[in-house]
Order: structure tokens, then C-alpha cells, then sequence
């Protein structure tokens, strides 16, 4: 009995020092300047607006590099392009789009989110331009679909429906374990199957192959996409079929909703979303929202199942 009771008490510390990492506070958020922009409009000029226009530069809302003034990014003027780009996110995260930065959107502007930008470059909203009617058997035909699909709805060949996954070395097992059961969820509701490969202390890691490369890192990390630390970018995944996916390892994750922590398994689903082949949805129940509260777990939705039927014509 006292055995018993030793291995149960090891295992409760053993998920409070692995599974849950430390806390950290939210005014590390690097989105934590936005606070400052709360109240601005057209017309003003506020120190630091110019961090907020690369903020929407990353997210798609703007295009900084066909911008006819050099310094944007460096201009904290609030002008007419700005309003604009403020008012096409409100759009999509359902907001009043007043094109100022009222308490509501900086709010939503400050949780953490996926990298995977919002919007095409070219301006034309992913998750709201292109809607469907469904017309699909026993499904009303005034329903409105919000999945969205990368440009070109890539998707991986249709005689591949199994799918292997591979973690790089140094990825803890309490994390292997949350992601297979995302990639458990998808297979529940889809025509796919994935398989993890393992590996071991003989085998290099260059020379594995695997559809989907599963990894951790922490900032700049080779891909021209950086983490930024906790509260941030939480994640990032290619579009069919290249199969990369990174997680910041910066960041509080958990295993299961925890205040103050991000849910890896609600990640991972997101994340997995993208790699079969779906963009943001402006459902916020979706799992394919881009953005994230801490504590929160959250599971497939109709709008997440129904897009991948769709993009690959399956019943």
C-alpha cells in the first residue's frame, strides 16, 4: 500500500513539473503594446502605432513592402490604410468595424494566436470572402459555410489518406501524447489515418522520413518565421504537402484547460487543420479560429469536419 501511494504521489509531482510549465504574466505578451493603442482613431499619431501596423502587416491586413513610403512600418500616423486594415479585422473577428482601436478589438488583438496570417495578400479576406451554400444531402440549403482553404486549395493526393508523423528528438513525451490524440480527433471525423513514426537512439533524424515533421522551438529557428515568446505566435503549420509544423517552446503550454496556460491539444488540432489543407475560419466555436484565450480547451467543430469533406469531395 505504501508503494501505491508512493508511485501515485510521483506521478502528481511528475505532472505538475512536466506537464504544466511554469507561469508566466501576461505583460510578457508581445502583444502587450497594443494596451497603449486603446482609444486611437484617424488622425491621431501615437508613439508605438507603427508597432501595431507590423502586427497587421504579419497578419495580413497589410502590405507594407508594396506601400509607397518606405517607412511605414515606422510611421506611428494613423492614416486612412490603417483605418482600413482595422476595420477589415473587425470584420473577421466579428467586432463593430468602426476602424478604431475601441477595447474590444485591442482585446482580441492581444490573445494569443496561431502565425498562419488571416487574410491573402492581395487583401481578399480567408475567412470571410468566398462563403459556401452547402448543398450537401440532409444539410439546409440556406446554410452558410466560414471554412476557408489556402490559395489554390492545396490538399494532399487523393490515394493518400494515411499520413505519418514524425517528433523531433527532444520533444517530451507528455506533448507527443497530446498531439497524437489531435491527430486521433481529425481521424475520428475524416476519411484520414496518420501514423507516428518512431525513433531511436540509432536512427538520424535528417534521414527519417515522415509526411509531417512535428517540432519545438524557441524564436528565430530557421524558417523566416520567428516565435515570439509567450502569449504570442503559439504555432505555425505549412499548407499541403509540405508538412511542417512548429510549436513555440516559449510558451506555458498544458496538458488540458489550466489558467494562465495554453492547451496543447487545442493547438495541435488548429495547427493539424492547416496541414490538411484549411485556412482560418471566422467561427469562433471552430477549432480553425485563429486565436486562442489561456485556459481554454477546445474540440472539432461542423465548420472544421465539413471544410475538409469538402475540399476533398468526400461524403
Amino acid at each position: 500500500m505504501a508503494s501505491t501511494i508512493f508511485q501515485a504521489f510521483s506521478s502528481l509531482i511528475f505532472l505538475f513539473t512536466v506537464l504544466i510549465l511554469p507561469v508566466f504574466s501576461t505583460n510578457q505578451s508581445p502583444f502587450g503594446f497594443l494596451e497603449n493603442m486603446q482609444g486611437s482613431h484617424k488622425g491621431d499619431q501615437v508613439e508605438g502605432l507603427y508597432e501595431l501596423k507590423q502586427y497587421l502587416n504579419k497578419f495580413g491586413y497589410l502590405n507594407i513592402q508594396n506601400l509607397q513610403s518606405t517607412s511605414v512600418e515606422k510611421d506611428d500616423r494613423f492614416d486612412d490604410l490603417l483605418e482600413a486594415a482595422i476595420k477589415t479585422y473587425q470584420l473577421n473577428y466579428h467586432l463593430n468595424p468602426t476602424g478604431a482601436l475601441d477595447s474590444s478589438t485591442v482585446s482580441t488583438m492581444m490573445l494569443p494566436r496561431c502565425g498562419v496570417s488571416d487574410i491573402m495578400i492581395d487583401g481578399t479576406s480567408r475567412m470571410r470572402a468566398g462563403q459556401k451554400k452547402m448543398n450537401h444531402p440532409r444539410k439546409s440549403m440556406h446554410a452558410v459555410s466560414h471554412y476557408q482553404f489556402f490559395s489554390g486549395s492545396p490538399k494532399w493526393p487523393l490515394d493518400k489518406a494515411n499520413l505519418t508523423y514524425l517528433f523531433n528528438a527532444n520533444t517530451s513525451s507528455n506533448a507527443t501524447s497530446a498531439i497524437a490524440r489531435a491527430f486521433d480527433k481529425w481521424a475520428a471525423s475524416t476519411h484520414f489515418t496518420f501514423t507516428q513514426i518512431f525513433l531511436d537512439n540509432s536512427t538520424v533524424l535528417p534521414n527519417v522520413t515522415a509526411d509531417i515533421r512535428i517540432g519545438f522551438y524557441s524564436k528565430d529557428h530557421g524558417d523566416g518565421y520567428p516565435f515570439d515568446g509567450p502569449y504570442g505566435v503559439l504555432a505555425h503549420a505549412s499548407a499541403p504537402t509540405s508538412g511542417s509544423f512548429h510549436l513555440d517552446a516559449d510558451e506555458p503550454w498544458s496538458i488540458g484547460p489550466v489558467a494562465d496556460h495554453i492547451d496543447l491539444e487545442t493547438v495541435a488540432l488548429h495547427e493539424i487543420g492547416h496541414l490538411l489543407g484549411l485556412e482560418h475560419s471566422s467561427v469562433a466555436e471552430a477549432i480553425m479560429f485563429p486565436s486562442v484565450s489561456d485556459g481554454v480547451a477546445k474540440e472539432l467543430h461542423g465548420d472544421d469536419v465539413q471544410g475538409i469533406k469538402d475540399l476533398y469531395n468526400k461524403p
